[in-house]
């Protein structure tokens, strides 16, 4: 096969795999019989656990599955991402057998509701609204969102229990949607300034931010813990400024805040590791090394150990 034979039989295989539903004729029978699993578990002769199960008490492990399909996501690990993907769709049908068995509503009435939405929100698709960049879809969807409730706040629907960098990001993307919003994006770092200097002059005594360089080199000294309640309310309230413009920042240059710090987490906890891992083929534990033997191992995993 030629070059060009190659790319035409690639570029065929992409146009008819994009975009193409799943074989009915397996669809519909492989999810009948899981829809008939998880009513099986809540039936009165079937699991305890999953009898008892309320969508209150299942949305701890909500939240924590849809956390470890972003980790299989980041593993770009197809059977790890296949695995947890059926653990999150494992959550919306038991949430909805709960609904069902509660007489709130049915599986039915969750996907003829979603379906229903993606078409409503969808006009360029599926109705003859245009719709030429990815802005005029958000347009079209945001317009849709407005039509379908009633809502007396920009903010208006944004979920509370959104992790909270997250949500401040999209606070602002919101605010910044009907026109407030720093001009100039680099002014959001003279606004940060003005927010750690707010936090010194509660940290501190003198207002000021001690020079202390970063280093193990110097002499530990406990940290004096804050006594007064009044105090780290404020103090709680200045970092919390603080974290509030880092993620604006983060908005303005188009980066993920949540997705920043997990990834950074990930990479402090990994090079933890390795300096467990290091001094373990020792016979040693982490507090039987000194802070500089830590530190040397620190930086040999950051020249060895690559994030995901």
């Amino acid at each position: 096969m030629t070059d060009s034979q190659s790319t035409s039989a690639a570029s065929s295989h992409d146009m008819h795999s994009t975009g193409i539903p799943p074989d009915p004729g397996k669809l519909g029978p492989a999810f009948l019989a899981f829809a008939q699993i998880i009513a099986r578990l809540r039936a009165p002769d079937g699991c305890p656990w999953d009898r008892v199960q309320t969508l209150a008490s299942i949305k701890p492990y909500t939240l924590e599955e849809t956390y470890e399909l972003l980790a299989a996501i980041d593993s770009d690990d197809n059977t790890a991402i296949c695995e947890e993907l059926g653990d999150v769709l494992l959550q919306v049908v038991l949430d909805a057998q709960i609904a069902a068995d509660e007489g709130r509503f049915t599986l039915i009435d969750v996907i003829e509701g979603i379906a229903e939405k993606m078409v409503r929100r969808h006009p360029h698709v599926f109705a003859d609204a245009h719709a030429e960049t990815p802005g005029d879809v958000i347009s079209h969807w945001e317009r849709a969102k407005n039509n379908e409730k009633e809502r007396d706040s920009i903010f208006s629907g944004l979920p509370k229990a959104l992790p909270a960098l997250a949500r401040a990001a999209r606070v602002t993307h919101k605010a910044a949607r009907v026109g407030y919003d720093f001009p100039q994006r680099e002014m959001l770092f003279d606004k940060l300034n003005e927010e750690l200097q707010e936090l010194a002059r509660e940290l501190f005594a003198d207002g000021r931010i001690p020079h202390a360089p970063a280093g193990v080199e110097a002499e530990v000294v406990a940290d004096q813990p804050i006594k007064d309640p009044a105090q780290l309310r404020r103090i709680e309230d200045e970092l919390g400024d603080v974290l509030f413009v880092l993620s604006n920042i983060a908005r303005r240059w188009g980066v993920n805040p949540e997705e920043a710090l997990r990834r950074s987490t990930e990479k402090f906890e990994s090079r933890v590791r390795y300096i467990e891992a290091s001094l373990a083929k020792e016979g040693r534990e982490m507090k039987q090394a000194t802070l500089q033997e830590m530190e040397n191992l620190y930086q040999q995993g950051k020249k060895q150990v690559r994030p995901s």
